[in-house]
């Protein structure tokens, strides 16, 4: 069996990377430094990112950091931060699922690590409402995904055989026509007629019904509890080596961005969408950003049982070979901050770094 590499992560929208460090607060003068000058980051401009936009723009990581400064930069595509991570251009990037296995099983295991949790859900199968009425009228329509193999399409590919359809995983032709489509074009591929639905990350899905889709199902309603990992946080295993106090107050800093969040929803989705404007030069509108920002849960638990099944799923699907994933958490570095925090530990389900 062939390996596909799996590509993106919650989006699709090319693979440039921009320098962010404008978004980000300076060191206050005088303050103490760790044990490295600057933390290198990385993110996309995205609201399942939004732990990251927010804990920049709002100063909550620079806080934790000192006299350590730090220096964003936002990618647009998994494989482009996986490569700034590789070539040492970023230290810790937030990122899918998809992406940090693809990049952990073909450097070996030795490239990073996943030491945290950001974000769940935001992921949703829309429709266009007079040509599908129920989930079985998925089958013989054309649905977008972002592009093969990425966390989405893993997703709607095993989705499709739970229905016991049949498709082909890479030509995306079978009972269900997966249409491999960029985010970025996917509304207008909609409006054109060209697909008749999308299984989509936000804010694609709520671009959508804004132009008239439906919502047919939340890909959340298929997991235990609600909860699958969209976005977690990987740093370079050199750099954990390095640097381990830099690690730890970044955490320290999500943790409490993602406690912010959660108790100011309104002021959070504000700040990250405010993010978005200055990184993408427009905000998106209230009857995108507000259904989207509904539906996506921040998190410090990586929810690493999700991670695990969403490999046997990309496997089943013929996308990829059985990965070992033995070692791609170190999460003793979240559980202390946690700790310090008065909050529960959170569990590597067996993957962690000896």
């Amino acid at each position: 069996m062939a390996t596909l590499p799996l590509l993106l992560t919650a989006c699709g929208y090319g693979s440039a990377s921009t320098d962010d460090s404008k978004q980000a607060p300076a060191a206050a003068a005088g303050a103490k430094k760790l044990s490295a000058d600057e933390v290198k980051i990385g993110y996309f401009p995205n609201l399942t990112h939004a732990t990251a936009l927010v804990g920049v723009q709002e100063g909550l990581f620079q806080k934790e950091l000192g006299g350590t400064t730090i220096k964003a930069s936002t990618f647009n595509a998994g494989p482009s931060e996986i490569e700034a991570l590789n070539a040492g251009s970023i230290d810790i990037g937030w990122i899918g699922p998809s992406p940090s296995i693809n990049g952990y099983t073909k450097s070996g295991g030795k490239n990073l690590r996943i030491i945290g949790g950001s974000a769940s859900g935001g992921v949703k199968l829309v429709v266009n409402p007079k040509k599908i009425k129920s989930l079985g009228d998925v089958k013989g329509k054309k649905i977008a995904t972002p592009q093969l193999g990425n966390t989405q399409d893993v997703a709607f590919l095993n989705w499709i055989a739970d229905q016991g359809w049949k498709v082909d995983a890479e030509s995306g032709k079978g009972d269900v026509s997966v249409v491999r489509t960029d985010n970025k074009i996917t509304p207008d591929a909609y409006k054109s007629g060209s697909i008749d639905g999308a299984w989509v990350p936000e804010p694609t899905a709520s671009k959508l019904v804004a132009e008239g889709a439906k919502l047919l199902l939340d890909e959340s309603t298929l997991w235990p509890d609600n909860k699958f990992v969209i976005t977690n946080i990987i740093v370079s295993q050199k750099f954990l080596k390095e640097h381990p106090d830099v690690v730890e107050a970044v955490l320290r800093g999500s943790v409490k961005t993602n406690a912010w969040i959660n108790a100011n929803p309104d002021k959070a989705k504000a700040s990250a969408n405010s993010a978005l404007e200055k990184l993408s030069g427009k905000a998106l509108p209230a009857d995108v950003v507000d259904p989207a920002w509904k539906s996506i849960s921040f998190l410090d638990d990586p929810l690493a049982s999700t991670l695990n099944t969403e490999a046997e799923h990309a496997v089943k699907a013929g996308l990829l070979d059985k990965p070992d994933l033995k070692g791609i958490y170190d999460l003793a570095p979240l559980n202390k901050v946690l700790k310090a925090e008065g909050k529960s530990a959170v569990d590597d389900a067996g993957l962690g770094a000896e």
